[in-house]
């Protein structure tokens, strides 16, 4: 109709689904957030020690493996009952958890935990591209991605509070009641995507198989590097093991980043690996170096976070105006100088705040490029693959992470001895450098 408002991610029509999709992202992202918060406090008081480090790992290896199942059964039955099983599994794992008399069964919980989130994103994507028109897809990744950052300004502090004030219990329990409260929001606007796949395409049982090992090597990945004498030649199995067992689990040449959708994947995949790979170090080497109060030191993330907020809520006001293949290539390059930056601050011995300085630049660069990668990924999908290939950009957001951890973490222990920070901040570079360099290729092509 002339003269019609335009649409917007919270016009009447969209208002519910769009508050009740950021809470359901917002929930998991605070509750992963507030988990690392509160571990030291459970790992005491379950005398679970000798687990901690298997309660991180363990969800992102079975996050792996949920956003698969969900990707395949949202190509053959659409979104809805994918959504409603993620969302069922999760609250599941936050009941076993916050209930857990013992570490073991914190684990296990913690497992369903990261089965169900892995596979919420991926029916939320699925979501996203039915409900809403391609207009508006920057505008709500936005949205997600904002509601990714919100808790990293206050999910430690939430959570630190809620333990002091009444039990680490809390954190898991408290949870549950939000999220069923967010699941009612999107309730509405999911009545009329019953059905909506390809009942013909086929479970994929083999693509399942593969996303079993990929999370097995990445767990292993995590837990080997430490083992005397062995532990370095055992992570390389563990990589070479992983990157076979990824490849189905992605767009055919993803690995190789032929033009199109499996360059969008890769340079994703490549984007977060770098810039979560060197985070976690930052305000390691600021409390190490610098004797920084961990407080201090943790407000170098808080505006890295609050740049990634702001970019990403501008790109999306920008609208067709900002390209997505601009906005990706410009996210790349602003990773990479901000890297750059923090490589040149624990090589030269800078002052601190050009760390902090620099992880303003790489966190606008991830608000740049995290929702226009998805946008790109969307769009370059049909409605038979949205599910496979949402899967896949979740995929390659935690497997790239999670990949990257764990070869820094074999890395800071192998030059312990000289300058663990420098190499560590070197290899997470080259992966922001070879994003930058791909990201040109994410323009051509489509189809998975």
């Amino acid at each position: 109709m002339p003269g019609a408002a335009a649409p917007r991610i919270l016009s009447s029509e969209y208002v519910w689904i769009t508050i009740g999709a950021c809470a359901l992202v917002f929930l998991g992202a605070f509750e992963s957030l507030a988990v690392t918060t509160v571990m030291p406090t459970v790992s005491a008081d379950l005398g679970g020690e000798r687990l901690y480090a298997l309660a991180f790992a363990g969800p992102l290896a079975t996050g792996v493996i949920g956003m698969v199942v969900t990707g395949n059964w949202a190509d053959r039955r659409g979104p809805v009952a994918p959504l409603y099983t993620a969302v069922g599994i999760f609250v599941v794992g936050l009941l076993i958890a916050g209930l857990a008399p013992s570490m073991e069964i914190l684990v296990a919980g913690r497992f369903a935990q990261g089965l169900g989130s892995g596979g919420l994103m991926v029916a939320l994507y699925v979501v996203v591209a039915r409900v809403y028109p391609q207009e508006l897809h920057p505008a709500i990744f936005a949205g997600f991605a904002a509601a990714w950052v919100i808790p990293s300004l206050i999910g430690p502090t939430v959570a630190g509070a809620v333990t002091e004030l009444w039990s680490w219990h809390w954190v898991f329990l408290g949870v549950v009641v939000l999220v069923l409260l967010a699941l009612l929001m999107v309730i509405p606007a999911l009545r009329g995507l019953a059905g909506g796949g390809d009942a013909t395409t086929p479970w994929s049982l083999g693509r399942l198989g593969w996303s079993v090992l990929a999370a097995v090597a990445v767990l292993a990945l995590n837990l080997v590097g430490d083992i005397p004498g062995v532990g370095p030649w055992l992570a390389v199995v563990a990589v070479v093991v992983a990157l076979i067992a990824v490849r189905p689990l992605v767009p055919r040449g993803t690995l190789r980043a032929r033009r199109g959708l499996p360059a969008v994947i890769l340079v994703r995949g490549l984007g977060a690996a770098a810039f979560f790979g060197a985070q976690v170090y930052l305000p390691y080497l600021l409390t190490d170096r610098y004797d920084l109060s961990p407080t201090l030191a943790g407000l170098s993330l808080t505006g890295g976070a609050l740049a990634w907020s702001i970019a990403a809520t501008v790109q999306g006001r920008m609208g067709a105006r900002l390209s997505s293949v601009a906005a990706v290539r410009w996210g790349t390059i602003l990773v990479l100088a901000g890297i750059a930056l923090t490589v040149a601050t624990a090589g030269f011995g800078w002052e601190a705040w050009t760390a902090a300085a620099a992880w303003v630049v790489a966190g606008a660069g991830m608000g740049l490029m995290s929702p226009r990668s998805s946008a790109l990924t969307l769009a370059l999908s049909t409605p038979e693959t949205q599910g496979f290939n949402s899967a896949a950009m979740t995929v390659a957001d935690s497997f790239g992470s999670a990949m990257a951890l764990a070869v820094t973490g074999v890395l800071f222990t192998a030059l312990a001895a000289a300058d663990p920070f420098l190499g560590v901040f070197v290899l997470a570079a080259v992966l922001a450098l070879a994003a930058a360099v791909l990201a040109p290729r994410v323009g051509v092509g489509a189809g998975r």
